[in-house]
């Protein structure tokens, strides 16, 4: 991957917002360059399952989540967009990004993009990636599954986009709510070509 180009990091509005969190958190620790996307109805879920206070103010939102990661030094590796500003950099194809991750992932947002139905930002930026034929990978985060569900995460699949449910390997054995997170975290990364050590791999 080009590490001259950006990532673009969505999170919508399901719940988990942590795995988008701490996936930015690494990719921002490790330099890549982020073009991060958050739905405006997953601000509520941010205050709700991290307490993190987020509305609708790019600036407002970069300085919040850069410091309740600790993060401020990295500042300039970090671009925000409103889900609502279609003009924005991942809405055009023309503009060059290594691909996007959406996590987590609403089923809204699947079907979205599994019909072409651009409304908001992150739907249009995944459109890019597919029509430009760039890595997308999505984070489903819904259980149970309903045929709809499944007949939408396959037309994304068909599509080349990489599905990853965020399921723990158990063979990890993990002690702690962070262990699950960063193996699902790790997961996501090495799926989008990103080496990283944050889970204990498999090994006889």
């Amino acid at each position: 991957m080009d590490r001259n180009l950006p990532i673009i990091l969505a999170i919508s509005a399901a719940s988990g917002f942590i795995l988008g969190i701490k996936t930015l958190e690494y990719l921002l620790e490790h330099d890549y360059k982020i073009e991060l996307i958050i739905s405006q109805n997953a601000y509520y879920i941010a205050e709700s399952e991290l307490g993190l206070i987020l509305n609708n103010d790019r600036d407002f939102i970069k300085d919040n989540i850069l410091k309740f990661l600790n993060l401020e030094n990295k500042s300039e590796n970090l671009k925000v967009w409103l889900d609502s500003e279609f003009h924005a950099n991942p809405s055009s194809g023309s503009y060059k990004t290594a691909g996007m991750l959406i996590v987590p992932s609403s089923m809204s947002t699947v079907a979205a993009i599994a019909s072409g139905y651009t409304s908001n930002l992150i739907i249009r930026s995944a459109d890019v990636c597919i029509k430009e034929k760039r890595k997308l990978l999505v984070v489903p985060r819904e259980t149970p599954l309903s045929s709809i569900h499944l007949e939408n995460l396959l037309k994304l699949s068909n599509n080349g986009v990489i599905i990853v449910p965020p399921t723990v390997g158990f063979y990890s054995e993990p002690q702690s709510l962070d262990d699950c997170i960063n193996f699902i975290v790790g997961k996501i990364l090495d799926l989008f070509g990103i080496d990283n050590s944050l889970y204990k791999r498999w090994s006889l």
